[in-house]
């Protein structure tokens, strides 16, 4: 892997624990907004999704070069690689469907129909199987949706039991842990679940101790821990997936909006909606002394916008301003050191 700074639209020289400032160029990615992004190590790039107002998804290398942008691929917003890496699974919220796209061709595999009006927007997975939560409108018919490639009919609904989501809720999984959560609600719910040999979920822990207008969620890499990111609050939030129960918060000040667990297990970044000093700082685990922040020179962290390669020596934050959705793509070298 190569330690630089690694930029798309903007630099970040990151010196120590101080805060370090991000200058603004006009390098935008070729989207119209942000709907989610992925690390492919192997490849050693980054897979970005424009939302469910856009038809494509891009294709950034290591050095922060737009090498491919996928198209047709209606309301790109979730997405999540295979277990072997080969695979790039994308939710079409503006198409009803999950497509898999090889990620050494870019070419779309296969597509998979999820049902008139279903709207999958978020992708999480454990094994071969890969878990969507789904739902058009705010009108309490989300749910979990589950896409098993192998199996005769590979799609199934209403896999999150007797829990009734208003839209598609936010899925996140480690292990065999998935996690689903109500976004944006007033008091959003989060809910635990085992994934079984049987290929069902295992109901576990359920609650709302996240607080209001939940926007992101986190596991630790063996799924014993979440993360929560909710705009009620003024702190990313720490529970044990077995019962909810606290473990440890991490101030970020208002309007918290992005978290992310390291792969080394040791270290969570988060990050906040605002234009302020240190919108993104990474904290270690238990921790309440961030060992880094980032100042993003008058840019947004998006929403959902951070995630980590797997030798957690890169950061990626998807950032955009007030004015413009447009995102563009930042790379923090050794957050950690």
């Amino acid at each position: 892997m190569i330690r630089r700074v690694l930029t798309v639209g903007l630099t970040v020289l990151a010196l120590g624990s101080a805060a370090t400032t991000a200058q603004a160029t006009d390098d935008l990615l070729p989207l119209p907004g942000f709907g989610d992004l992925v690390v492919d190590d192997a490849h050693e790039r980054v897979f970005v999704s424009g939302g469910g107002s856009s038809n494509s998804v891009v294709v950034v290398d290591e050095h922060g070069r737009v090498k491919k942008k996928i198209d047709n691929q209606f309301g790109a917003t979730g997405l999540v690689l295979s277990e072997d890496g080969r695979t790039l699974y994308v939710a079409q919220a503006a198409g009803d469907a999950i497509s898999a796209v090889d990620t050494t061709t870019f070419a779309e595999k296969a597509r998979y129909p999820t049902g008139a009006r279903t709207c999958p927007a978020h992708l999480a997975r454990t094994g071969a199987v890969v878990w969507f939560g789904y739902g058009c409108e705010d009108a309490w018919n989300g749910g979990v949706g589950k896409l098993d490639p192998a199996a005769a009919a590979p799609v199934s609904l209403d896999e999150q039991g007797d829990v009734l989501f208003q839209s598609a809720p936010l899925v996140t999984s480690a292990g065999t842990t998935v996690v689903a959560g109500q976004l944006t609600t007033s008091l959003s719910s989060v809910h635990v679940y085992q994934a079984g040999t049987d290929g069902k979920l295992k109901p576990g822990a359920s609650g709302d101790a996240a607080g209001g207008n939940l926007t992101d969620i986190a596991l630790s890499p063996d799924g014993t821990s979440a993360y929560t990111a909710a705009g009620s609050r003024t702190q990313v939030q720490g529970f044990a997936t077995e019962d909810l129960s606290g473990r440890g918060s991490y101030s970020t000040g208002p309007y918290p909006n992005a978290v992310a667990a390291s792969p080394t297990a040791t270290h969570v970044a988060t990050g906040a909606y605002t234009t302020r000093n240190k919108a993104v700082t990474i904290f270690p685990v238990g921790g309440t002394v961030p060992v880094k922040s980032y100042d993003l020179g008058g840019a947004v962290l998006a929403n959902r916008g951070l995630a980590w390669s797997a030798d957690a020596k890169r950061l990626y934050a998807v950032l955009q301003t007030a004015t413009d959705s447009r995102p563009r793509l930042e790379v923090f070298s050794r957050p950690l050191s």
